[in-house]
């Protein structure tokens, strides 16, 4: 309990220490707060317009969610044909490469100009950012299952199913939760980004909107509260992943048995 409370406390001292300096140096220079609100400033302008900022927050969220669960399905779906047909993949993943090397923020207007409902289109630009980590890492993992096992499921005469199920899936699965680490805050980034852009034309109600919104009309710390909120769901996504990652792999993989944290 002393070891886990001592690893918890380093990182909050290190957040409070920031956070004050940052109170300091706004209220020491005198910075108004349309250049730069405190902290303080901030969170009281969270507290006072969260009810308006809520309903955006929850539009942010369920496009992440929905955006990721999609990247999960296709990623390990397609991550499994490919190690079940090498042709397949040879095919087909210069595809996963195209769509992760295009900028999302130059492919977004298209997708919402062709697609026409605006959820759809949300949802699958958060998904074309989130889907090839997740993709990769799988397929990377799967390739990974330790020869000697291979060859001892060939001497058993297993089908490739067999394999795939009983040495190559579980072989993948902390390559899989390191892709979903990534995908996780890449997901949120997409979603925020295709809000940006649907927000700019008066589409959208995420918290992008608000953001864009909220500088229009020179709004610093209803800026900043709305920022907060998606750092939070960042940070939270990264902590629920990284939960199921000790969950997972704690018991039997030294990628976690091993970690101070």
């Amino acid at each position: 309990m002393r070891s886990r409370a001592r690893a918890w406390a380093l990182p909050a001292l290190v957040m409070l220490g920031l956070l004050s300096g940052w109170e300091a140096l706004v209220r020491l220079a005198q910075i108004p707060a349309y250049t730069l609100p405190a902290p303080s400033v901030v969170a009281a302008t969270l507290i006072a317009n969260f009810g308006s900022l809520a309903g955006s927050w929850w539009v942010t969220i369920k496009i992440t969610v929905g955006a990721l669960a999609l990247a999960c399905a296709g990623g390990v779906l397609i991550a499994a044909v490919f190690a079940l047909s090498p042709t397949t993949e040879r095919a087909l993943f210069p595809v996963a490469v195209v769509l992760q090397v295009t900028p999302i923020v130059a492919v977004a207007p298209l997708i919402l100009i062709y697609v026409e409902s605006t959820t759809a289109a949300l949802l699958l630009c958060a998904w074309i950012v989130a889907f090839f980590p997740i993709l990769s890492n799988t397929v990377i993992g799967l390739r990974a299952a330790d020869a000697n096992l291979r060859d001892l499921f060939r001497l058993y005469r297993a089908t490739p199913w067999q394999r795939l199920r009983l040495l190559r899936l579980p072989a993948a699965l902390p390559y899989f939760v390191a892709g979903l680490k990534i995908s996780g805050g890449l997901s949120l980034i997409g979603a925020v980004t295709a809000e940006m852009v649907a927000g700019a034309a008066g589409r959208e109600t995420g918290l992008a909107s608000r953001i864009l919104e909220a500088s229009f009309r020179t709004e610093t710390p209803k800026m900043f509260a709305a920022l907060a909120l998606l750092v939070a769901t960042g940070v939270g996504i990264f902590w629920i992943f990284n939960a199921l990652s000790r969950w997972l792999l704690g018991p039997w993989h030294a990628s976690e048995s091993s970690r101070p944290l």
